[in-house]
């Protein structure tokens, strides 16, 4: 046995040398380049958590058709989903999001689309092609970015011109008539002038069955189509203006709810869900249209000692959706107690948005930059409850929002290893609202809202290392109040929410290790919200009503690593564990007409909910991706891409049930395909949701055990081209 355990061992040195051979003779991982900082920096420099995604992983998740909701689970601790279809997705980040899926609902996830934050649901679903880099800032970013940052942000950077030529074609077909296809080129058209023009159109077939109306392909489908040009202008060294206008149109179908689907008891899915099947009698088929335009200007002018960037931005849109919201009709399927259709829509809204933005030179022991920011939308959203009679059911809201803002943040170099970072923002807020309706008496005089805040962060980072750093990070930020009048179109009143402020603290470890084929990135966080914003969705009267919790508390762990393990092999994988919980002893809330309530109810049958989780906050999500490729003798390459997400107990609502949470949801996604050796063109089959895994997604619950699901399987092949 001695001699049998000595030659173990020497086997085994040989596997670990062999292994650790591989490693060393691997590429490394490449260098990411954040702006979490409103400067670009090194993802390993910056003291907070930041992920990004690599266009591998991002060209994957979109190229069966699929929206911005995508990225769920894609990231560690960073969810989306949504009752309205393709539009107004919801956002979450450790945990902390908002569940109203009205149109005027203010979300603490921030998405910042080319410099330009996209503050209203409908403009953060605006569609995603030719994108540059994807960023997840991580925790209150009260500071750089303002309110309504309470939770973190999400920014997409489009591909800027250059004055070097380049394009792109990426044209996939699949299953249910399937087909996405984004193209782009750009190039010097002067010395001074560039330009890039970018497209996307995304198709799908009606491929589900109204079994009621007895209509095939009945909904299901959609038509996105969206366009971008961008012009550059340099006409000096230290001058560059660039403008961007873009557009989309979407006709397609909104979220299609399905009566029943899950069994009193359980939140499995039972028999009465069909993919391809639904059995409406109301709701037209559930048709959504939006139609939408914006433009930005960014000129940056260099001083020398100071950079000065102007950066304006303009967005309209307008739109409705339409749906059967029981998911069926009086015969089923189960027990329906009362048919419910409803409407809503964006009549107009205009969003705009100044900043100017004054920074130091980087690279100096000391960085500073300052700034002004001010943001003014208006817009009316209209609700109508029976749409096939739509002037006796017509309510309008009309809101407006004007914010302002002034911040300041420095970075000083104490030593070659410790660096000290502080910042602080004032932030103005005011809303108003007015409503007209059947339902109600008309609101001329506005009803006001307004909110102040100086929130503010500081962070420490220390190299231990030249690849080992550490950090810990305070921040604060603010939510500003909000108004919610979509119940007053249900003869209800409308109601508000104070201000909710967070104050987070974080602290972790940014590494690369092994001869930089492995970056490790891991961190700990807990948060605190004061007078927290909450949505009551749904319940016995099916009201949308605002509320604020006394407080909130969150603490989790979560990590990103990337691993170069072979020259032609690399892995991604992430993972978070995430505890949130509301915090307020006396707040109830409504609760579901059909389902088994797990909390404990007051003497009017409202639930008690001090000590439950924050709502569609995952308690953990994993992700992981590979790609494997094999060099051919001519050149060219076999290869092979597989990225999957799993997720863990996720609650809908306020409220706990046995029916309306989920554990366990998970997808993958595999690419097989063939790089030609001028490594241009690329062709590939590919699956997205592989296991064709039904995943509930969130519940419709004031009348039955409505439920709506993540898309089917779809399998397909895929074109690409990409010059140089």
């Amino acid at each position: 046995m001695g001699r049998l355990s000595q030659v173990g061992k020497f086997t085994s040195y040989l596997l670990l040398s062999a292994a650790f051979g591989g490693i060393a003779l691997a590429q490394t991982v490449e260098e990411v380049t954040v702006t979490a900082q409103r400067h670009a920096e090194n993802i390993q420099d910056v003291p907070m958590s930041v992920a990004t995604l690599d266009t591998t992983h991002v060209e994957a998740l979109f190229e069966s058709g699929t929206d911005v909701r995508a990225l769920a689970n894609a990231l560690p601790n960073v969810y989306a989903e949504s009752s309205n279809g393709r539009v107004a997705p919801r956002f979450y980040i450790r945990g902390l999001g908002n569940t109203d899926f009205d149109l005027a609902a203010s979300q603490p996830v921030s998405i910042i689309q080319d410099n330009v934050v996209m503050e209203n649901v409908i403009l953060k679903s605006s569609p995603l092609y030719d994108l540059a880099d994807v960023e997840v800032d991580r925790g209150p970013q009260g500071t750089l970015f303002g309110r309504n940052t309470t939770a973190g942000i999400i920014k997409f950077t489009s591909t800027r011109p250059s004055q070097d030529f380049s394009s792109k074609l990426i044209a996939s077909y699949g299953e249910f008539g399937t087909s996405n296809i984004e193209a782009a080129a750009g190039g010097g058209l002067t010395d001074t002038v560039s330009v890039r023009v970018s497209g996307l159109w995304q198709h799908r077939d009606n491929y589900i069955d109204n079994a009621y109306l007895k209509t095939n392909d009945a909904l299901g489908g959609y038509d996105e189509k969206a366009g971008r040009v961008q012009v550059l202008w340099e006409p000096v060294d230290h001058l560059s203006v660039l403008l961007n206008v873009h557009a989309r149109s979407l006709d397609g179908t909104a979220a299609v709810f399905r009566a029943n689907i899950l069994t009193k008891g359980s939140n499995q899915l039972n028999s009465n869900y069909t993919f391809d099947k639904v059995y409406f009698d109301q709701g037209a088929n559930n048709p959504q249209k939006y139609n939408g335009i914006g433009s930005s200007g960014e000129i940056t002018y260099d001083f020398g000692p100071v950079t000065l960037t102007s950066i304006t931005g303009y967005e309209y849109t307008h739109g409705y959706s339409r749906g059967d919201i029981d998911g069926g009709n009086p015969t089923g399927p189960g027990v329906i107690f009362f048919p419910s259709e409803s409407q809503d829509g964006l009549d107009y809204l205009h969003q705009y948005t100044q900043e100017v933005h004054l920074a130091s030179v980087t690279g100096e022991p000391l960085f500073w930059q300052v700034g002004g920011f001010w943001f003014d939308t208006d817009y009316a959203d209209s609700t109508y409850t029976d749409p096939t009679n739509a002037p006796t059911s017509h309510t309008t809201v009309r809101q407006t929002n004007v914010s302002y803002a002034l911040f300041g943040q420095a970075s000083y170099l104490l030593t070659d290893a410790l660096k000290v970072t502080g910042g602080v923002r004032w932030t103005e807020d005011t809303k108003g609202l007015t409503a007209n309706g059947p339902a109600i008496a008309p609101i001329t005089t506005p009803v006001r809202l307004r909110g102040s805040n100086i929130s503010w962060d500081f962070s420490v980072d220390y190299a231990f290392t030249e690849n080992v750093k550490g950090y810990a990070r305070v921040a604060t930020g603010f939510r500003a109040p909000s108004i919610q009048g979509r119940d007053m179109a249900f003869g209800s009143p409308y109601s508000t929410a104070r201000s909710e402020t967070i104050t987070s603290y974080e602290a972790g470890v940014k590494s690369e290790l092994f001869n930089n084929t492995v970056r490790l990135n891991a961190d700990g966080f807990t948060y605190y919200i004061r007078n927290m914003q909450l949505s009551a969705i749904g319940g016995g009267s099916n009201s949308v009503k605002l509320m604020n919790a006394r407080a909130g508390l969150a603490y989790g762990l979560e990590a990103d690593a990337e691993w170069a393990a072979l020259e032609n092999l690399t892995f991604t994988g992430g993972a978070s564990w995430t505890h949130t919980e509301i915090r307020d002893a006396g707040l109830v809330t409504g609760v579901c007409a059909q389902c088994t309530v797990t909390n404990p109810l007051d003497g009017n049958g409202n639930a008690l909910i001090n000590g439950n989780p924050f709502p569609q906050a995952p308690d953990f999500q994993v992700q992981l991706t590979a790609r494997y490729g094999y060099p051919l003798e001519n050149g060219g390459e076999l290869f092979a891409y597989t990225d999957w997400w799993w997720q863990g107990y996720t609650n809908f609502f306020l409220y706990k049930s046995k029916e309306f949470h989920t554990n366990g949801n998970y997808e993958g996604g595999l690419k097989i395909g063939y790089v030609f050796p001028d490594k241009h063109f690329q062709i590939a089959a590919y699956a997205r949701n592989l296991t064709n895994k039904p995943n509930l997604q969130g519940g419709i619950d004031f009348d039955d055990l409505t439920g709506f699901v993540s898309d089917p399987r779809v399998i397909g092949i895929e074109l690409s081209a990409h010059v140089p």
